[in-house]
């Protein structure tokens, strides 16, 4: 049950950790500012592996939630002056909340219908948003004054990559000892059989609602950094197919693991960002699709690297990482 069951694993992780933080000193702004969005979704993405990689409980409304812990940040520091830390337990609590309300139906429905109604609140929560007059800015947003630490404020893609990282880290850490204990392990026995983990005495309602409250608690954080990393709140920065694609990187790198979320993230976003760097070399090649090919390239490979992991990978690449790290463990001897 240990995170880190030998010496040579702590000293890779204070590698990569150390790696991770003195990225800046040799990094530009275009590397720093792929992997701050990268990093605030691996943060969503806990919160929804959670939910349905762990509790089986199957969300497409969850950019909704990340955009109510937004909102929640953007409306106190722009109507009332509130600093970003003051305006973080509010994100927490406010997402958390409005994710209970809605977890509510999975005591009655499961499976697809639960899908759909997690899909109403998405679109419920996106009418109260374009719909909130002078409080939510409605369809033109709100401004968003910089986050500030003491004296520093954080209006450069390195100072927020600090503060992005490091919420990151604390994310993965509390993630990963959550589904250690009863709770995560409640979860997955309500996963994998709800009837069977009623019958072993576990309180079915109490989990569900709990996993959508914890879910969301971890959307209210990727909310409240994407806020003040725009410096700006609009609906838009939380469309429909944030969840769609989502999910598919919970497919990608294996659901029911927080090193799958991570690997998933990675994954399905760099690749993104290899289609647009590709497409207008793709488009010098052949000029008569160049803005169809520049459109459309990324939602064409993510969608056929999905597929394939579907039907070729289902466990994802975690699964992929647990047999290269039981080679290592036993080489010479793999066999």
């Amino acid at each position: 049950m240990a995170i880190f069951r030998t010496g040579f694993q702590k000293t890779a992780l204070t590698i990569f950790l150390f790696f991770l933080f003195t990225l800046p000193f040799y990094a530009g702004d275009y590397l720093l500012g792929l992997i701050t969005p990268i990093a605030i979704t691996i943060v969503a993405l806990l919160g929804l592996n959670i939910l349905t990689g762990y509790c089986g409980q199957i969300s497409i409304g969850h950019s909704a939630f990340v955009a109510v812990g937004a909102y929640a940040a953007a409306v106190l520091s722009h109507h009332y002056g509130w600093s970003a830390w003051a305006t973080l337990p509010i994100s927490i609590l406010s997402a958390s909340i409005i994710g209970l309300i809605f977890g509510l139906p999975a005591l009655r429905v499961k499976g697809f219908y639960l899908a759909m109604t997690t899909l109403g609140a998405y679109f419920i929560i996106t009418y109260a948003i374009t719909h909130g007059g002078s409080i939510t800015g409605g369809v033109d947003g709100l401004p968003v004054p910089r986050a500030t630490l003491g004296p520093v404020v954080l209006n450069t893609e390195v100072k927020y990559y600090y503060l992005v990282m490091t919420v990151t880290m604390i994310a993965v850490f509390l993630a990963t000892n959550l589904t250690r204990t009863r709770v995560g392990r409640a979860f997955v026995a309500i996963r994998d059989n709800d009837l069977a983990a009623e019958v072993l005495g576990i309180n079915l309602a109490y989990y569900k609602l709990l996993a959508f409250f914890l879910a969301c608690a971890f959307a209210g954080v990727a909310g409240w950094l994407t806020v003040y990393y725009f410096s700006y709140a609009h609906f838009e920065h939380y469309p429909l197919m944030n969840s769609i694609w989502w999910l598919g990187m919970l497919i990608i790198g294996g659901l029911g693991s927080t090193t799958g979320a991570i690997f998933g993230t990675v994954f399905l976003m760099l690749l993104w960002e290899g289609a647009a760097v590709a497409s207008p070399i793709i488009g010098s090649v052949f000029p008569a699709i160049a803005h169809d090919i520049f459109a459309s390239l990324g939602g064409l490979l993510s969608g056929l690297v999905i597929a394939l992991f579907i039907v070729f990978e289902p466990r994802g690449i975690n699964h992929r990482w647990q047999i290269f790290k039981m080679y290592y463990r036993l080489w010479p001897f793999p066999y």
